[in-house]
């Protein structure tokens, strides 16, 4: 009988894992970065890494906003700048407004209930770490 052997998972890879949770809620960080007003891309850029700690390459955001535009969610327009180049600035439709909410309140259940599944791992944690400053305290005195 011939057994499957599963890949490998490199346990000692947190990285890894954040950087598909961050790279599965980017659309959703690109759409919420518009809903007051437009802006060009490294305006969005610079808002993601202030209001979020998602720090991005223009490689990284562009793609993810020419797909939005072609889904209908932004619309984008080229606009001189006094000093400089062009700036394509990028806008939420209509669309675009209505998939953000349904992705903020996708988002809020699904991080609410992870939150309460965690709740009693990082209580816990808080617990051995007040448990164990207690600890070496007391043998610091002695």
């Amino acid at each position: 009988m011939m057994r499957l052997r599963a890949n490998p998972v490199d346990v000692d890879s947190p990285g890894r894992w954040e950087a598909q949770l961050r790279k599965g809620a980017l659309e959703m960080a690109a759409l919420a970065s518009l809903w007051s007003g437009r802006l060009y891309g490294l305006e969005i850029i610079r808002f993601l890494e202030s209001h979020s700690r998602l720090v991005l390459a223009e490689g990284t955001i562009y793609p993810i906003l020419n797909r939005l535009k072609a889904e209908g969610m932004l619309t984008s327009d080229w606009v001189e700048a006094e000093a400089g180049h062009p700036r394509k600035y990028y806008a939420l439709t209509d669309q675009g407004r209505q998939r953000l909410l349904q992705m903020a309140g996708a988002w809020t259940n699904f991080a609410g209930g992870l939150s309460q599944l965690l709740e009693p791992v990082l209580f816990r944690q808080a617990q051995d770490q007040s448990s164990t400053g207690v600890t070496e305290t007391k043998e610091l005195s002695r």
